[in-house]
């Protein structure tokens, strides 16, 4: 005899569709040069917007990069620290 399944709660779905964030921290090795290059080569943003990002890392020692589901912020910090920089991910503040 087959078994029913359980059904998540509502709060559960929701909580798993959150969004998280790709956090990228200040540290005393990379050029805030180099942080704009890997905020532009693969992020693809603008100049404009990578140095924008860098100096929040540099002057409030972090800045959100990027924003998307669990998998994609595992993805982007793996990517991150390919670069040789300091990242982490948490849920989005809501």
């Amino acid at each position: 005899m087959p078994t029913e399944l359980e059904r998540p709660e509502l709060d559960e779905i929701t909580s798993l569709d959150s969004p998280w964030v790709t956090l990228v921290w200040n540290d005393p090795v990379n050029l805030m040069s180099y942080v704009s290059y890997v905020f532009r080569s693969y992020f693809g943003y603008s100049t404009r917007k990578a140095d924008k990002l860098m100096l929040q890392v540099h002057h409030d020692g972090r800045a959100v990069v990027s924003t998307g589901s669990r998998e994609e912020m595992e993805r982007d910090v793996e990517a991150m620290h390919g670069y040789g920089l300091w990242a982490t991910l948490q849920k989005a503040d809501t």
